[in-house]
């Protein structure tokens, strides 16, 4: 997770358990994070509707902080209520677009919607395998952990940490094949 999503989703989550501090702190911070964002997509003619589309985009946020679903990406959540807004103005003013609104610059951090759901896949394919495999190929392979540093962590030898992550990686490629595990 990138460190900006990461500072900006704790925030997030700190104020929906009801921390007033960090719900103004992330209300500062996103106030600046949306004005860029905004200027970046208007033309001069209208460069200064960018604080009321960040006003209107912090009230959105406000009003629709409860449909956050915590285990996605908050910017990319962030992003679509921006960028909805932002079309708004656009009918409501009668611009035409003059920049293309999904195009590659960033809000705050890429969206990273399908990367969150290739996450939930690969979540999802390591809970069909036993929890000790599960966890060795996590350490190694999400979290990037050498086989010295899991086998010290969690008391195996090197090569049974070895054994079990590929057992592990073999159950799960027979899953996506759709077979069984034969070799046991």
């Amino acid at each position: 997770m990138n460190p900006v999503e990461a500072r900006l989703k704790e925030l997030m989550l700190a104020s929906l358990d009801g921390d007033a501090k960090s719900y103004g702190v992330l209300l500062n911070d996103l106030a600046r994070h949306l004005r860029f964002y905004f200027m970046r997509r208007l033309a001069d003619a209208h460069k200064g509707d960018a604080d009321d589309l960040v006003q209107e985009t912090l009230m959105a946020l406000h009003t629709r902080r409860a449909t956050y679903e915590v285990d996605r990406p908050f910017t990319a959540w962030l992003h679509a209520i921006a960028r909805y807004k932002l079309i708004d103005h656009f009918r409501r003013n009668r611009i035409r677009a003059t920049v293309p609104l999904d195009d590659a610059q960033e809000l705050f951090a890429q969206d990273q919607s399908d990367a969150a759901a290739d996450r939930m896949d690969v979540e999802r394919l390591l809970q069909s395998v036993p929890a000790k495999s599960r966890d060795l190929i996590y350490r190694t392979k999400i979290e990037g952990q050498s086989i010295a540093e899991v086998a010290q962590s969690t008391g195996l030898s090197e090569a049974s940490v070895k054994v079990g992550v590929h057992r592990g990686i073999k159950a799960i490629a027979a899953k996506l094949k759709g077979g069984a595990d034969d070799d046991r």
